[in-house]
């Protein structure tokens, strides 16, 4: 499988609480990833096929970068992929039937698309699930400010999307909603402006801003055991996107 380059990466790595938030590196990580997202979107979700191996894992990833949440014990509690212009996106392939309408998809290099969110589906606690959520998309955002990014797509279940606006993202439909094989749930595609959100958010939401923006360096494995629980703020989104996080088409 090729790997295609598109310039220097820059790594995240920062905890947030009790949490590690990292780019994933190593072979070891990516395994914990690929089973994770095969246990949400092959087993659960029904989303893609099963493998024997358990593994969910395709050709996005060679040109992709994914970012992980860790447990105290080094598990992988969440994950993110994020797959930046100009290489291939699902949006145009797996996913065009969202581009619905006169939508051309951004391919500059300030732009990415959001793919395989996922929360171990095995968290029962709703309360933990928001947070992790929360968490990812911290560390979404870190990413993008460190890769100068302002356009993010995702693919999300159409409902879902006045809940991610709710939370305080500024997410567009791109188009009208249709039922994706082989679930067959109803799926839009969104877009997000960053600097909208960045607006938006110093005026109506500035701890949200400030949480978003404010990291502890990841230095060592004493320091993700000491760090404080970070402020909570603006959960009820995210508990109601945790709680429905199934629905999640970021795929």
């Amino acid at each position: 499988m090729q790997v295609i380059t598109i310039g220097a990466e820059r790594e995240v790595a920062f905890y947030e609480g009790e949490f590690l938030v990292k780019t994933l590196e190593t072979q070891e990580e990516m395994t914990q990833a690929y089973q994770l997202r095969h246990r949400v979107f092959a087993e659960r979700l029904k989303w893609v096929p099963e493998r024997a191996d358990r593994l969910e894992a395709d050709i996005y990833d060679a040109w992709s970068t994914s970012i992980g949440v860790f447990g105290n014990e080094n598990n992988l509690l969440g994950v993110v992929r994020m797959t930046h212009a100009p290489v291939p996106f699902m949006l145009e392939s797996e996913f065009s039937a969202c581009l619905v309408g006169s939508h051309h998809v951004r391919k500059e290099t300030d732009t990415v698309e959001i793919t395989r969110l996922a929360v171990d589906p095995a968290i029962a606690d709703r309360g933990l699930s928001a947070r992790l959520m929360k968490t990812i998309f911290k560390g979404m955002y870190q990413w993008c400010l460190l890769h100068d990014v302002r356009y993010t797509y995702m693919v999300v279940e159409h409902r879902l999307l006045r809940v991610i606006q709710r939370m305080g993202w500024p997410c567009h439909a791109i188009g009208e909603p249709v039922a994706l094989p082989p679930a067959e749930v109803l799926s839009i595609g969104g877009l997000l402006d960053l600097d909208e959100f960045r607006l938006q958010a110093s005026a109506c939401r500035p701890s949200m801003l400030n949480w978003l923006t404010t990291t502890t360096p990841a230095l060592s494995p004493a320091q993700l055991e000491s760090s404080p629980e970070g402020e909570e703020n603006d959960m009820v989104g995210y508990v109601e996107l945790a709680k429905d996080r199934q629905l999640v088409r970021a795929a």
